[in-house]
C-alpha cells in the first residue's frame, strides 16, 4: 500500500472541536523535517531560553502557543487572506535544544534551521527567548543579508553580560550585525524603551544605521506613519519579521521575561504587521512568550494571533513566487 498523502489543510472545527485532539501550530499537520515533501512554510517550536538574564520562562511557550493556535481559523477577517489555501503550511515540531549548554543548543537550532533553509521552506517561529533569532539568521542569511522589523521594548543590540559572554536575548543583533547576517541600514526597531544600564547603550545601533522608532515617536507618527516608515527602511530586499511580545504593553501580554510599561496595544501591532503587505519576507518569529507568568493564555493567544498575522503575509508571499 502506498504512503498516505498529507492533506495540509487545519483540521476543521465542524469535524474536531477545537478543545480536542492533539495541539499543531493552528490545527496544522505535523510533519516531521526528515518527512517532508512539498511544504513551503514551516511552523516551527524553539523551546529553549537559555539566553534569558531575568525572568526565565519562554521555554514553555512553543507548546502553550500551539494549544491556544487552536483558535486560529482559514480566512483573515480584515484582509479575506486564506493562508492555508496559499501555500502549504506544516507544524515541523520543535527544534533540538540542550537545557544546560547555550553554544550547543545555538549550533542545534542553526542546523535544523539549514534543513528548512535547503529544504527552501520558509520558517515562522516560536520562541524561546530572542537569542533564538541569531542561529535561524546564520542558517537563512549567509548568502545574503537580510533586513528586519523588529518589534520589541529593547533593541536587543548590547554587546556583553556579566564580563565577557557576548550570547544573550539582549545581544542577537548585534552579532548578526558583525557577522554579516542583518544589514543595519535595512533594520527598522519599533517600540523601543525603557530605562538603560548606561546613556550610551543605543550609540552603537545608531552608529550602524539602524531606524529605532522609540515608543514616544511612535505615538507622534501614528501607526500608518509607522508602516510607511518601516517600508521604506526595508525596501525591496530580503527581509525578516521578529516580533518580541514585550513590544507591547504588559496589560496585553504580561506573560513574558522583561516587561516594560507604556506600549502599543494589540491592535496596534496587528494594523503595523497587515501594513507590510508585499514586503519581500523570507521568515518571521514570534519570542519571549512565557507561560509561567500568564497561566491564563491570554500571553499566548498573543503569540498565536500574531504568528498568523505573519502567516498572511508569508503565504502571500509564498504564492507569487
Amino acid at each position: 500500500m502506498g504512503k498516505k498523502p498529507v492533506s495540509y489543510k487545519p483540521v476543521s472545527g465542524f469535524v474536531l472541536p477545537r478543545f480536542a485532539g492533539i495541539p499543531t501550530f493552528m490545527r496544522l499537520p505535523h510533519v516531521p523535517l526528515d518527512e517532508v515533501e512539498d511544504v513551503h512554510v514551516g511552523l516551527i517550536g524553539i523551546p529553549w531560553d537559555g539566553g534569558t538574564t531575568n525572568r526565565a520562562g519562554a521555554r514553555h511557550g512553543p507548546r502553550q502557543i500551539r494549544d491556544l493556535s487552536t483558535l486560529m481559523r482559514n480566512v483573515h477577517h480584515v484582509t479575506g487572506v486564506k493562508p492555508f489555501d496559499l501555500a502549504n503550511c506544516a507544524d515541523l515540531g520543535d527544534t533540538p535544544v540542550n537545557p544546560i549548554d547555550l553554544h550547543d543548543t545555538i549550533a542545534r537550532i542553526e542546523a535544523f534551521f539549514r534543513d528548512v533553509h535547503a529544504a527552501g521552506i520558509v520558517p515562522l517561529s516560536a520562541g524561546g527567548d530572542h537569542l533564538v533569532t541569531l542561529p535561524i539568521m546564520r542558517a537563512i542569511a549567509r548568502a545574503q543579508p537580510v533586513g528586519m522589523v523588529h518589534f520589541d521594548a529593547h533593541t536587543d543590540t548590547n554587546d556583553r553580560y556579566f564580563g565577557e559572554h557576548k550570547l544573550t536575548h539582549g545581544t542577537p543583533f548585534r552579532r548578526a550585525i558583525e557577522e554579516g547576517l542583518l544589514d543595519p541600514k535595512r533594520t527598522v526597531q519599533i517600540g523601543i524603551r525603557g530605562s538603560l544600564y548606561t546613556s550610551h547603550d543605543m550609540d552603537w545601533g545608531y552608529e550602524q544605521g539602524i531606524r529605532v522608532i522609540q515608543i514616544e515617536e511612535f505615538f507622534d507618527l501614528g501607526v500608518e506613519a509607522v508602516i510607511a516608515e518601516a517600508r521604506r527602511v526595508v525596501g525591496d530586499g530580503p527581509t525578516y519579521i521578529s516580533f518580541d511580545v514585550d513590544g507591547l504593553d504588559p496589560v496585553y501580554a504580561p506573560g513574558t521575561g522583561t516587561p516594560e510599561i507604556g506600549g502599543f496595544s494589540t491592535h496596534d501591532a496587528q494594523r503595523m504587521i497587515r501594513g507590510l503587505r508585499g514586503v519581500n519576507l523570507v521568515g518571521g518569529d514570534v519570542v519571549e512568550v512565557a507561560p509561567p507568568f500568564d497561566p491564563s493564555g491570554a500571553t499566548a493567544l498573543v503569540g498565536a494571533t500574531i504568528m498568523y498575522e505573519i502567516l498572511c503575509l508569508l503565504t502571500e508571499v509564498v504564492a507569487k513566487r
